[in-house]
């Protein structure tokens, strides 16, 4: 087996980067198939609303498996279920390309949640043991591209695939990615794990895995009407239900799957409270937005999708400012009046209409890509501010458990809300009126996270951003990169 390496490249910029790839290629694949359905649905002789199934099942595959993910990275090292996940994911991805019918397809995207739901939270642990916390802000920085590349290209990259080749080559082409990223974590990432793991919390994993499921599923089915709205409701009633009875066992166990205990750390209360309210306006974006452009403007599904690809050039923008803007200001001004702003350029889709210049409208989203960048990268970083590294698995897992159910929160709230407007119209068409209200919801509900980062001090995250240096305490991250990267 190879031995981890010494790059040429700095650690703090390598590692982020393979994880961001892994990553990146999970984003992708939970999204490409959306444009993709109705070709995959002729070829496995289904209804293509019965293959919106394929897409909820690979949601409640994220929401099950995540909570055991950390205690995994403890117990068989980060590197090993990292490295195993990708290996999971590629073979649900070629399984996937393979299906001759309904039940495979849904099978294999639940295979594929697998590998997704332990390569996220375990990539992000990767980086936050393998980088010192004076770095983490460039080096989380990377690991945001994923999360607003993804849903942005991947209704453009599936349209694009299914129109001029074969579906199936959307699943194929995670094989060589999926290869590389194996060989790259081989020689790169070292196998960092805990000595004293404790034993799995089963109750607690099935409790949340149930809670989890439900609501997600619920959630979900409410956005879209798949099912009649009363079992919609009950799904989610049952997750909230068993939601319920976790957080009472949770607070009984020492060692509970999703620590609750973490949100007594104002920081990481901060990112997880107000950061899953912010991310509801975010989630809704890329299932709004292509729908306004191609419903009500007239464009194809390719032609939207690189006007919205727009909004990623900002993201990759801000990857050379982040850290900077947060040293300059500090998290708690950059979270405070950022999520105001990221907002109001969400509630600018409200604007557009067919007659607004496409340079007008690649300028809002542009900048509105930018700005929501620096808040999930100020976001991932102020999460683990105050984590000690003995909690740090625990706490990536609470994170990625808090993003999932947040991005569906935004695709069901956005999804009701056009519901509702078009219920009283003949033939549910949906129109451009319809959106306005859509897009000022989710974004008035975006911007009530301010009162969540509001209560943070001061000088939160003064280590990480630069603004600050307290003396190391014996119970935070050391610098894993001892003499080997000395001269990084």
């Amino acid at each position: 087996m190879l031995a981890p390496v010494r790059p040429a490249v700095p650690r703090r910029i390598l590692i982020p980067l393979i994880v961001a790839c892994a990553l990146f290629m999970e984003q992708v694949d939970s999204t490409v198939i959306t444009t993709s359905l109705p070709a995959i649905a002729a070829a496995l002789n289904d209804d293509p609303v019965a293959l919106k199934l394929a897409l909820t099942s690979y949601l409640l595959s994220l929401a099950v498996f995540i909570p055991a993910s950390g205690w995994a990275a403890d117990r068989f090292g980060a590197r090993t279920v990292f490295r195993s996940a990708i290996v999971i994911f590629t073979l649900g991805s070629i399984l996937c390309g393979l299906s001759t019918s309904l039940a495979d397809f849904v099978l294999y995207r639940i295979i594929q949640g697998m590998g997704g739901a332990m390569m996220v939270p375990v990539g992000r642990l990767v980086v936050l043991r393998s980088v010192p916390k004076s770095e983490l802000v460039g080096a989380l920085a990377w690991l945001t591209i994923p999360a607003l590349l993804g849903p942005v290209m991947g209704p453009p990259l599936g349209g694009f695939i299914t129109t001029y080749f074969d579906w199936r080559l959307i699943f194929f082409i995670n094989v060589p990615i999926g290869i590389l990223g194996i060989i790259l974590a081989t020689r790169f990432i070292e196998n960092v794990r805990e000595e004293d793991v404790p034993p799995l919390d089963l109750r607690g994993l099935v409790l949340s895995g149930i809670g989890l499921s439900g609501l997600v599923f619920g959630l979900a089915v409410l956005g879209q009407h798949l099912v009649p709205y009363w079992m919609a409701a009950g799904v989610t009633l049952i997750g909230a239900i068993a939601l319920g009875f976790y957080v009472r066992h949770a607070r009984r166990t020492p060692h509970a799957v999703i620590d609750l205990k973490l949100l007594r750390i104002p920081t990481f209360r901060a990112a997880v409270v107000g950061g899953s309210i912010f991310r509801i306006g975010v989630g809704a974006m890329p299932f709004a937005l292509p729908l306004m452009l191609q419903l009500t403007f007239g464009l194809s599904p390719f032609a939207s999708g690189m006007l919205t690809f727009v909004s990623s050039a900002g993201a990759l923008v801000m990857k050379t400012t982040a850290a900077p803007i947060l040293r300059r200001f500090g998290f708690w001004r950059v979270l405070v009046f950022n999520s105001v702003l990221s907002s109001a350029f969400i509630a600018a889709n409200a604007l557009f209409t067919p007659e607004t210049p496409q340079l007008a409208i690649a300028a809002v989203l542009l900048m509105g890509g930018f700005f929501r960048s620096l808040e999930f990268t100020a976001l991932n970083a102020i999460a683990y501010a105050d984590v000690t590294q003995q909690e740090m698995s625990r706490a990536t897992s609470f994170v990625s458990v808090a993003q999932q159910v947040s991005l569906s929160m935004g695709v069901a709230l956005v999804g009701m809300v056009l519901e509702y407007m078009r219920s009283g119209r003949p033939g549910k068409v949906l129109e451009l009126s319809d959106f306005t209200p859509a897009f000022v919801i989710v974004a008035a509900v975006s911007a009530l996270s301010i009162f969540s980062f509001l209560r943070l001090p001061r000088d939160a995250g003064a280590e990480m951003s630069g603004r600050g240096k307290p003396e190391a305490k014996p119970d935070t991250l050391p610098d894993p990169r001892g003499e080997v990267n000395a001269g990084s």
